[in-house]
């Protein structure tokens, strides 16, 4: 064999794919022993390869797994029907009643503990005893077709395992990708190694996608049980913002500015609330930066999407006020039950509730209130799109409700039960 042809294809597929040689050449050896099985053995044997990469040499070996009547089922008579697999009505039948079902002997694959220890002193059981076969290099075409199912196979499984092992540790991280193309609402992405997918609930509405844009998306999640790992992405997370903060303003980085919490409507508007941890620094300044530098920074990336910056305080009144930015407050009144009553001038009405009361929606959401707008000329009159609860939408994001955000789809129709249960009780107290 032509060893360095060899050697120069397997150190190129491990840099394409990303695989180590080790696990390339595995799979050449599978595949080989595959190869030799199907041209000159018999189907139930098991066969190991082992390719010399110094010397060019194949070995091969029958595989034998010690057993005992602990490990396997033995039967004196078989019939035609037994010499292959076990019958698959026997076999539901014994699950069925709840007991274990134990393979069956096979001399093909196994050797008893007593015949082992004949011809290894110390065989013990469950130990694999490799028999060395006559060697082979030629194939037929069908075991070749075989070899190469699977060495394709292995490095499929292989380059599997290395994507999951790379990307596995970096969710919640922001990755770059290029828009590869759209099915059915669905942008697939490539990041690099693999191809991830961003589903059409996790896209920032009204933004169209073109194929080869480069775009910085967050990965929400990498899902190990399908066949080809998937890897979510998303632009309408709301950590998304979180993070791309974290890349334009090196004080949230050394940790000089605390981003202490974020409310946002992908697409349209966010709002920001930030505080210092140094006494002296301007957090608003810091992230607004030199003529809105920083800032716009972060709303080009999301398409022209709004950003308010405001500054946290620990003083619920003031938080809520400066939550109503760029609408003037007067006054703020304290409730029970974490809801406050906000009062702004009456030509400052319509801005503080915002369109389709997305403002004050968002101030509330950004602040964990009940909030309900009024004019401070008409204070006991209620309007509809001024009342808004912290709970309502899905993109609250303080600390505490990032945890939601990641629950898996199992667990919500348990939830809508749930809140329907509650409704149907309320009703009948009512």
């Amino acid at each position: 064999m032509d060893l360095k042809t060899i050697k120069r294809a397997i150190e190129q597929v491990s840099e394409e794919k990303g695989i180590d040689a080790a696990k390339v050449l595995e799979a050449i050896e599978s595949s080989i022993a595959a190869a030799y099985k199907k041209e000159y053995e018999k189907k139930g044997e098991v066969i190991q390869a082992k390719f010399d990469l110094k010397t060019g040499e194949l070995k091969f070996w029958q595989v034998k797994t010690v057993v005992d009547e602990t490990t396997v089922r033995f039967r004196e008579e078989k019939s035609e029907d037994e010499e292959g697999e076990e019958p698959e009505a026997a076999l539901e039948e014994e699950s069925e009643e709840g007991e274990e079902v134990l393979p069956r002997y096979n001399s093909d694959r196994h050797i008893t503990l007593e015949e082992a220890k004949k011809i290894k002193k110390g065989a013990e059981l469950s130990e694999e005893m490799l028999f060395p076969l006559e060697t082979h290099e030629e194939f037929g075409r069908i075991a070749a077709q075989s070899a190469k199912q699977v060495i394709l196979q292995r490095l499929r499984e292989a380059e599997r395992d290395s994507i999951i092992k790379e990307f596995k540790g970096r969710e919640g991280e922001i990755v770059s990708g290029t828009v590869q193309r759209m099915e059915r609402g669905t942008v697939f992405i490539d990041v690099g190694r693999a191809t991830a997918i961003m589903p059409y609930n996790e896209q920032i509405p009204a933004e169209h996608y073109r194929i080869g844009e480069r775009l910085k998306f967050f990965i929400v999640e990498v899902k190990e049980d399908a066949r080809i790992p998937s890897i979510i992405l998303s632009r309408a997370h709301p950590d998304f913002v979180r993070h791309l903060f974290e890349l334009e303003i090196p004080e949230i980085t050394d940790n000089t500015i605390e981003l202490k919490a974020i409310a946002r409507e992908p697409g349209s508007r966010t709002k920001v609330a930030v505080a210092s941890n140094v006494e002296g620094v301007d957090p608003v300044g810091s992230c607004v930066g030199q003529r809105g530098t920083r800032v716009m920074a972060v709303s080009n990336e999301l398409g022209q999407e709004k950003i308010d910056i405001i500054e946290w305080s620990e003083d619920p009144a003031h938080f809520i006020a400066s939550s109503l930015s760029p609408a003037r407050v007067n006054e703020v009144e304290i409730l029970p039950n974490q809801e406050a009553r906000v009062f702004v001038p009456n030509d400052q009405l319509s801005l503080a509730i915002g369109r389709g009361g997305q403002n004050v929606r968002l101030a509330a959401k950004l602040t964990g209130w009940k909030i309900d707008v009024r004019s401070i000329t008409a204070p006991e009159e209620v309007h509809e799109e001024g009342v808004a609860d912290f709970g309502e939408g899905e993109d609250a994001t303080t600390e505490s409700e990032v945890k939601a955000e990641t629950e898996t789809e199992t667990e919500t129709p348990v939830k809508e039960e749930e809140a329907t249960e509650e409704k149907e009780e309320k009703a009948k107290e009512d």
